[in-house]
């Protein structure tokens, strides 16, 4: 302990756990940090972030200035992928405390030349601190001692010209006297740019063949690929591509029992053609599978592939290592239940297993065993089924040599498990979002995750439906409930996704009343789209895809802000660059049925906005221009013609030839 060092740094930010996890950015970010940093009396402080990026030893200098209340704010870019690690210094300032001093005596006609006396041995500590300044400003800095230490003409000492000159170079040569360092160096996890903004589309490739009895394979998943790319995703999620058992295979609509010829789920994995790292026959071939890959990057697509840690009674891992899994009283394997659903063909992984060291070096060559095939994104099964320590480990081994590989978490459970998840490492997950549906429940949820700590670690992905998930909301909508859905899932969160050709369709047929599942579910049975139906939403999905790719607004979750509107129905929210050269503004109908109107309170002054200047707004769905006055302005929302306006605002400018544009 150095009892002279009297500066405290407290309630440093972004810090998840207390550094026990990294916050997350992306590649292009500006990360922000801030502390509360102050000490005893009235002494003037200076602070400074140190940070390195991944693989260097030296840190690198970011200045911090005060704001208000003792809270102060620095920033510094991230330019690489992998891990940086920032903590934060600060001292008392004496020669910048000594020269506020001085300007209030000169205020107060009060200077004498003692008092300049100790700012030149404040001058001397500075050329004592740097052994390397340039001659021009040592020159100057002998010239003001001398100035300072001479007697006589203390008028001419104070001239603002020498102030001026002095201010320069107390700011360009800190003197660092007993320095306090934040005890911790906090970690941030940087990924590439498509972690934090994404278009997930996600479709069965054994559903692409000409018709509901012929097997789709990977050809036929090269001839979908321009209808994705056409609708602007630049994800397409494939369900589990591996062989699937015959042992208790399960039926249409999820009987118990199959028909011959019925393909059973592909979460059922493992047959006695392979398991993880196999492909199921019918698919084709991983030679196929990677010239499917190679074609969908022509298209500007990524494949991510679904990662199942769980094994049919076939699978090879089950005769290989049994007690990988819970074996029951009677000698059989415990089957996979949520009861009272019972999942008779998957047995779960025991992760208590007393063999959990090779098993987690196994689990963690399959994701190696694809990645060396080419597939850089994973959507992964239930993770919360799984041990979370085992997360942290992987994603973190994984990351070591292949930095660029995304996860996405199918974890739809208690808020703590999966925002613990997205600590472990998991680039993206799920969330509520498909249950969220009134005005109240859409803002309080978004609210959590952007004007929280959640922010700084938990990336959201919204998705409407999911082949598990047919949400009672579709199930008793219309097309402009769809829209709506849509919409929202797109412009609130920059990472989202649709399980299609389901959702485009508009196919909302639930197994049972009260059950949130598909009838005829595509997770048992072969199914054939209609893709060229004509009431498709194919067009409208490929318009928002291409406003959420034009607009660098939509392309961030964490500006998100909510604005008032007079009317339950409507809901007004707002997203902005972080410059703000680029804001949008987005009112939604809740109500797919009925015309709404209402007055909106847009905050000009919140984004640099002229509050006595008209400004105009584009409606970059129907194309339309407005020109608004003020904070306050009306809308009216007709669903069965659009169910929302996606509004770009276009902040009016002065050109040097003196005439208004708006840009």
């Amino acid at each position: 302990m150095n009892g002279k060092q009297r500066v405290i740094i407290d309630n440093v930010k972004p810090q998840v756990d207390c550094g026990k996890f990294p916050a997350k950015r992306v590649l292009g970010d500006v990360v922000k940090v801030e502390a509360d940093i102050f000490c005893d009396g009235h002494d003037l402080l200076r602070a400074e972030i140190l940070y390195k990026s991944p693989g260097t030893k030296d840190f690198k200098i970011a200045g911090m200035d005060q704001k208000i209340n003792d809270r102060w704010q620095g920033s510094f870019n991230v330019s690489e992928t992998g891990s940086y690690k920032f903590t934060i210094r600060a001292w008392v300032d004496h020669l910048k405390s000594w020269q506020r001093d001085l300007l209030r005596r000169i205020e107060a006609e009060t200077v004498n030349d003692i008092d300049l006396q100790i700012g030149a041995e404040f001058i001397a500590n500075m050329q004592s601190a740097y052994t390397d300044i340039p001659a021009a400003d040592n020159r100057k800095l002998i010239d003001l001692h001398k100035l300072f230490t001479s007697s006589g003409k203390t008028e001419i000492k104070v001239e603002p010209v020498v102030l001026k000159e002095l201010d320069a170079l107390i700011t360009k040569y800190p003197v660092r006297h007993d320095v306090s360092t934040y005890p911790r160096e906090l970690l941030i996890d940087v990924e590439r740019v498509k972690a934090n903004f994404s278009s997930w589309y996600e479709a069965f490739p054994r559903s692409l063949g000409p018709d509901s009895k012929t097997h789709g394979t990977f050809v036929d998943c090269i001839s979908f690929l321009p209808y994705i790319a056409e609708m602007g995703f630049d994800i397409w999620y494939l369900p589990p591509i591996h062989p699937i058992g015959l042992t208790k295979r399960k039926g249409k609509n999820n009987n118990v029992i199959a028909e011959d010829g019925e393909p059973g789920s592909p979460w059922a994995i493992g047959a006695e053609t392979g398991g993880h790292k196999s492909i199921l026959p019918e698919l084709g071939s991983l030679d196929d599978f990677k010239k499917l890959m190679e074609k969908a990057k022509e298209y500007d697509i990524e494949i991510a592939l679904d990662i199942a840690f769980q094994c049919s009674p076939d699978h090879p891992y089950i005769k290989g290592h049994p007690d990988w899994y819970r074996q029951r009283p009677d000698g059989t394997l415990q089957f996979a239940e949520n009861p009272p659903k019972k999942y008779e063909d998957i047995y779960p992984i025991n992760f208590e297993t007393e063999d959990w060291e090779n098993l987690w070096q196994e689990l963690k060559s399959i994701f190696l065993y694809w990645i060396e095939a080419g597939v850089k994104i994973f959507r992964v099964d239930n993770p919360h089924t799984k041990s979370l320590a085992f997360w942290g480990w992987v994603i973190s081994e994984i990351k070591k040599t292949n930095p660029e590989t995304i996860f996405l978490a199918e974890a739809f459970t208690r808020p703590k498990v999966m925002y613990n998840l997205a600590k472990q490492g998991f680039t993206q997950s799920y969330t509520y979002f498909s249950w969220r549906n009134t005005k109240y429940e859409l803002i309080n949820y978004c609210e959590e995750l952007v004007k929280t700590e959640v922010r700084d670690f938990f990336r959201p992905n919204f998705w409407p439906n999911t082949p598990d998930i047919l949400p009672e909301y579709l199930q008793v909508t219309n097309r402009a409930g769809f829209i709506q859905r849509l919409a929202l899932a797109a412009t609130l969160s920059s990472n989202y996704g649709i399980y299609g050709p389901a959702f485009e369709l508009m196919e909302n047929k639930a197994i049972a009343p009260g059950k949130e599942e598909y009838l005829d579910s595509e997770k048992y049975e072969l199914k054939h789209w209609d893709i060229d139906d004509k009431n498709s939403l194919r067009k409208i999905i490929a318009r928002i895809n291409l406003i959420r790719k034009e607009n660098k607004a939509l392309q961030n979750t964490h500006s998100l802000k909510f604005h008032e509107i007079d009317n339950e129905a409507l809901i007004c929210y707002s997203k902005a660059s972080d410059d703000l050269s680029n804001i949008i503004l987005v009112v939604v109908n809740l109500d797919p049925h009925y015309t709404h109107s209402g007055w909106l309170r847009f905050p000009l002054g919140e984004f640099e906005l002229d509050p006595n200047s008209p400004f105009q707004v584009h409606d970059l769905l129907s194309g339309a221009y407005f020109l608004w006055y003020g904070e306050r302005n009306y809308v009216e929302i007709n669903p069965g013609i659009m169910p929302m306006h996606i509004f770009r605002i276009r902040r009016k400018v002065r050109s040097e030839r003196d005439f208004d544009y708006f840009m």
